[in-house]
């Protein structure tokens, strides 16, 4: 077991651990949360040993091997199945020495060795691991000078679960993968035969993944039994009770105070006054907890525009003269809430830039709204942030003719507050950064906001944030994300990109991850020429009803919107001959929203057909 004994640390001066104490037991996958700062990267430090405690003791099993992810693999000709297969160092090792060896006893001893830890098995477990990283065979081949450093980070994931340590410390490993990756992960943690401590904020992760909880807070460490929801609720009554139990300290001792303070120069008063200045020495100070701070994501607020916002008809997209994506028939509206599934690869940071901008149609026609106004973040963004200037200085690039009391109120709506505001961008954290990045992907107030694994470097706590801002952004959402929660809550449609086409992905995200686990390729939506009639399970039932509702939400909409711009045409003054422009426009939009509502009675129809077969 990891034994984690009475600790002390600081870093220039300030403590981080102070008589901090915990046992994980041994095979147990634990998860180490805690707010942003409090040390949780230098705990990993300390149980590696690449850190001296200033007291205490860290102790684990005689001849325990601990692994982790440092750093990314060097770029190198070696291949990446090789690259792995290296990362068992013993193995590697004995297989070098057995080319040599000349001492049959050696030999011998060589080979049972071998056999113990299961050598011969060793390249189809690798490869294994890789697949699940999302590497295909042929990847697997090709050197690592071929991939990028976020791949390469993968790399030297898969190295690590290869080697399988007696201790796996692995700090935030699905910032750089994608949902697929992510839940290979889930699912192989599950299994991993020893003990794992993992720093995270994937609230997916941490309530499917781990047995435990480890809270750093206060600089002292709690570890609690069970998922990350289970803590969250058995925290958040102990800090009610704590805060209740202040509360009537505070009073209590207010009480008694006023009693000395009345009555301390009465003679006849002394003893009893004498008696509550006692009371209070030895009252314990109950401190109320303190509370998280709240992080906030202020989403300027868009203007309507008619539906729909973008439209697709037989357009392809990919690069340099090659299709990835053909023959896309897709619709957007300013209400949608999109999340994108498919396996690495199969084209979704393709479509992300197609509907961004970023790309060109190659064939078929797209049309966006005239008036659309897109934000697009995507995780590079951040890398390109110009690490020499503050982010005061960036959002003035983008106003310049804003005053600075405006624009430090944009930075304080993403939680950039007046210290961070004024702090060169290279000395920001990567959740500090995101938030930048975020700001000014949305400072246009987009009516379409495209955002590509947002998540990566958020705390909890942003995380829920940025689910709220969301949930009440009034503009269109595309999601691409490793994050289930976050798609969970905020998106109500799924489009699955696979071979090339986007097509709605007629279940959930449960039944996605199960599928994805199981090894199956989930399947797009059919439209069956007649519906056989068969009854539907409830959760399904329930689904189709939403569709329906979401259906009828649309065409009430569109219906208002109709009779507000036909109430607006019936103005007398619009035909005034100095407004016929402004009256041709109206009319236009009329029409756009004429053709929306019978799209719309359409999408209806057939949500209600598709209901009414499967009741």
């Amino acid at each position: 077991m990891l034994r984690i004994s009475d600790i002390s640390y600081s870093v220039e001066g300030r403590p981080l651990f102070a008589g901090a104490s915990a046992t994980i037991p041994t095979g147990h996958k634990v998860g180490l949360v805690g707010r942003n700062g409090t040390g949780k990267t230098t705990l990993f430090r300390l149980i590696r040993g690449e850190l001296a405690l200033e007291g205490g003791e860290i102790a684990l099993p005689a001849r325990s091997r601990i692994g982790g992810v440092a750093q990314e693999v060097p770029s190198s000709a070696t291949s990446l199945l090789d690259t792995v297969l290296a990362a068992d160092t013993e193995r590697a090792e004995l297989m070098a020495e057995a080319e040599h060896a000349t001492d049959p006893h050696r030999i011998a001893d060589i080979q049972h060795r071998l056999a113990d830890i299961d050598a011969w098995s060793a390249e189809g477990r690798a490869s294994a691991i890789l697949k699940g990283l999302g590497f295909d065979d042929a990847a697997q081949r090709r050197p690592c000078s071929d991939f990028s450093g976020g791949w390469r980070m993968r790399v030297a994931l898969a190295g690590v679960l290869f080697a399988q340590p007696d201790l796996l410390l692995l700090d935030e490993p699905t910032n750089y993968l994608d949902l697929e990756g992510a839940l290979w992960l889930e699912s192989y943690l599950q299994k991993y035969p020893h003990t794992v401590l993992i720093i995270s904020h994937d609230r997916g992760l941490l309530n499917r993944a781990v047995q435990g909880i480890l809270h750093l807070d206060q600089k002292k460490l709690t570890y609690w039994t069970g998922p990350y929801d289970q803590f969250a609720r058995q925290m958040a009554e102990k800090r009610a009770v704590q805060a209740a139990e202040a509360k009537k300290q505070e009073a209590r001792r207010a009480h008694l105070q006023s009693f000395v303070d009345r009555f301390k120069a009465k003679a006849s008063k002394a003893v009893q006054a004498q008696s509550r200045v006692k009371m209070l020495e030895k009252m314990t100070p109950i401190t109320p907890p303190e509370e998280a701070k709240r992080q906030v994501f202020t989403f300027p607020k868009p203007e309507e525009l008619p539906p729909p916002i973008i439209t697709m008809d037989g357009v392809s997209v990919g690069y340099d003269g090659k299709a990835i994506l053909k023959r896309l028939s897709l619709r957007i509206d300013q209400d949608d809430r999109i999340a994108l599934l498919g396996r690495n690869g199969e084209g979704k940071s393709t479509l992300s830039k197609l509907l961004a901008g970023k790309l060109h149609p190659m064939d078929g026609r797209l049309v966006r709204s005239s008036k659309l106004r897109i934000g697009y973040f995507a995780q590079h963004q951040v890398d390109e942030l110009h690490i020499d200037e503050t982010p005061l200085q960036h959002v003035m690039r983008l106003r310049p003719d804003e005053g600075q009391p405006r624009l430090r109120a944009r930075l304080a709506g993403f939680g950039l507050m007046a210290d961070q505001a004024e702090t060169a961008v290279g000395r920001l954290s990567g959740g500090q950064k995101a938030r930048l990045s975020l700001l000014l992907a949305t400072i246009d107030a987009p009516h379409l906001l495209i955002l590509d694994e947002p998540t990566n470097h958020l705390d909890m706590e942003s995380r829920e944030a940025l689910v709220e801002a969301l949930t009440e952004y009034a503009g269109a959402v595309v999601l691409v994300s490793h994050d289930m929660h976050l798609l969970g809550l905020v998106a109500d449609r799924l489009w699955l990109v696979k071979g090339g086409a986007v097509t709605p992905y007629s279940e959930d995200l449960d039944a996605y991850r199960r599928q994805l686990l199981a090894g199956d390729d989930p399947p797009p939506e059919k439209k069956p020429e007649k519906p056989a009639p068969r009854k539907a399970g409830r959760d399904e039932m329930m689904a189709l009803r939403a569709d329906v509702r979401k259906c009828e939400d649309r065409l009430e909409k569109l219906t208002d919107m109709r009779d507000r711009l036909s109430a607006k045409l019936a103005d007398p003054a619009l035909y005034e001959p100095e407004r016929v422009a402004e009256m041709a426009e109206w009319q236009k939009k009329f029409a756009e929203v004429a053709q929306a509502i019978d799209r719309a009675e359409a999408l209806w129809l057939e949500a209600q057909e598709r209901l009414e077969a499967a009741g």
